[in-house]
């Protein structure tokens, strides 16, 4: 009897380490197979084959950066689903990013499953722990794989990827409770990434909870109307509707900054709620699949000149000069005051014209806020609308502008002509020429008046380049790292009032 308890305790002890060894970090074991969707392989290749076939998107060439999709169980979400994923058929993805909001566990920011790999019934899914590695500098992540325990919310998206894309890498990522400004920083962090690396995001959410069904309807349409146009602000700011808008909109939300950063679009593939699929009409949850994605003609941009490009000849007059700065103030005024944001007509054909710009704020002469787009596939006028809100509120190296403090800043637009690599860093004309570096997962970038506010030379110039982008002050000189230099046409509301005067 002794010797059966001795065994029984030995067991226990032994069965206790091994789930602790793959609840810690080597294999995060499938908990919804069986239940939520087949365990069996055959019966879940089966029924992934059927609902991709009869999944008909119209994306072929487009770049996709991203789908959102439901994690509900399969008989009542997967054929939503079905249309994001089959969009990805055939596509050169390697890293997939997973954001999901948690559903079991209370905790502060986001969780990173560090490494390791997640089990399907399909094969297993492995962590791309270099890539997790990278958001290691965002003060509000942590990597704690308990949080991922008894979590359906991005395993059920799991099969799916297995399927699509069975080479696949993932990075798993968790949302507790956030902030606006910790959502956009992971945004940023997600756009620097995708500089070096070619990512894809998939975002696990559900739409309305529990609701009847055309009061669902109703609410999850504006959900989506507000999703397609990418109108984060009033997301975020009515997430409470009716009682919730979504369960993920915390990934909603920073998915959909991302895209604007990368000006993508937004395109809805399919609605239904498990009233359309398998449940009854009284209490219903909404699923909705859409897709972010850039035109082939814009991501063939989306990539910085290459030596060939010439520096375009480009010139602005002072009314035009003045026209961009009297459209950054008003829309700042607008967007602080909590303002319905003024519409612009435009008829000059320079202003039209697709660039890329920066917009600098300065508070008493001191750097309040700065933010541009590189990319040149807007309407000059449009960018400096977008860039003057991310300036005044989205720079994480400042607290977000009050309307009290417009009075006293200066704003200031570059506009930018394309970029041209560097070969030799003699080619390089301080004052005339902004500089950008990239290295691996690294870039930075200074505008051509900031050596010239600082007085530097070129040799302090490039030092300061490679400083912005968080890599040695030598870096521009290294194996890897890529130089690029830029012009700019540079003007403030300081110069218009001289020549006001």
């Amino acid at each position: 009897m002794k010797k059966l308890i001795c065994i029984l305790i030995l067991v226990f002890i032994l069965g206790f380490v091994l789930n602790g060894v793959g609840y810690s970090q080597e294999l995060k074991r499938a908990e919804f197979s069986g239940s939520w969707y087949p365990a069996h392989p055959d019966k879940l290749k089966s029924m992934l084959d059927t609902l991709l076939r009869n999944a008909a998107p119209d994306l072929e060439k487009e770049k996709i950066l991203g789908i959102i999709v439901p994690h509900a169980g399969y008989i009542y979400s997967a054929s939503v689903a079905a249309q994001g994923f089959k969009i990805l058929e055939n596509k050169q993805v390697r890293h997939v990013i997973l954001l999901g909001a948690s559903h079991k566990y209370y905790f502060e920011g986001v969780s990173i499953y560090p490494q390791g790999s997640f089990e399907t019934p399909l094969g297993n899914l492995t962590v791309d722990s270099k890539l997790a590695s990278q958001f290691r500098d965002l003060s509000f992540v942590q990597f704690e794989p308990k949080y991922f325990m008894r979590e359906h919310s991005l395993e059920v998206e799991l099969p799916f990827i297995k399927k699509i894309i069975p080479a696949a890498q993932i990075v798993p990522i968790l949302f507790g409770k956030v902030t606006h400004d910790q959502m956009q920083q992971l945004a940023q962090k997600l756009l620097e990434i995708a500089s070096g690396t070619d990512i894809l995001i998939v975002v696990s959410s559900d739409l309305s909870h529990f609701h009847p069904y055309y009061k669902a309807g109703k609410i999850d349409q504006d959900t989506i109307q507000l999703i397609e146009t990418c109108n984060t602000r009033r997301l975020w700011e009515t997430r409470e509707y009716e009682g919730g808008r979504a369960c993920g909109i915390c990934p909603i939300v920073t998915f959909l900054e991302y895209s604007k950063k990368r000006s993508a679009k937004i395109k809805i593939l399919k609605y239904a709620n498990s009233g359309d699929t398998a449940g009854g009409r009284g209490r219903v949850v909404g699923y909705v699949s859409a897709v972010a994605y850039l035109e082939p003609t814009h991501y063939k941009s989306n990539k910085v000149h290459s030596k060939e490009e010439k520096m375009q000849e480009y010139t602005l007059s002072e009314e035009e000069k003045l026209t961009l700065l009297q459209i950054a103030r008003k829309i700042l005024e607008a967007h602080l005051k909590g303002e319905k944001l003024p519409q612009f007509k435009i008829d000059s054909s320079n202003l039209s014209q697709k660039r890329g710009a920066f917009v600098t704020l300065k508070k008493k002469g001191q750097l309040r806020g700065c933010i541009g787009r590189i990319v040149a596939d807007t309407p000059l006028y449009d960018v400096i609308s977008n860039v003057a809100i991310d300036s005044a509120v989205h720079d994480p190296r400042f607290p977000p502008v009050r309307y009290e403090e417009l009075k006293d800043i200066e704003i200031e637009i570059s506009v930018l002509t394309p970029f041209t690599e560097v070969k030799n860093i003699e080619e390089i004309e301080v004052g005339t020429h902004g500089l950008m570096i990239r290295k691996g997962f690294h870039s930075g970038l200074l505008l051509p008046q900031v050596p010239t506010e600082y007085g530097w030379d070129r040799q302090t110039f490039l030092q300061h380049t490679c400083l912005k982008a968080g890599l040695p002050p030598s870096a521009y000189s290294d194996k890897g790292a890529t130089l690029y230099r830029f012009s700019a046409i540079v003007f403030g509301e300081s110069d218009s009032n001289e020549n006001s005067e």
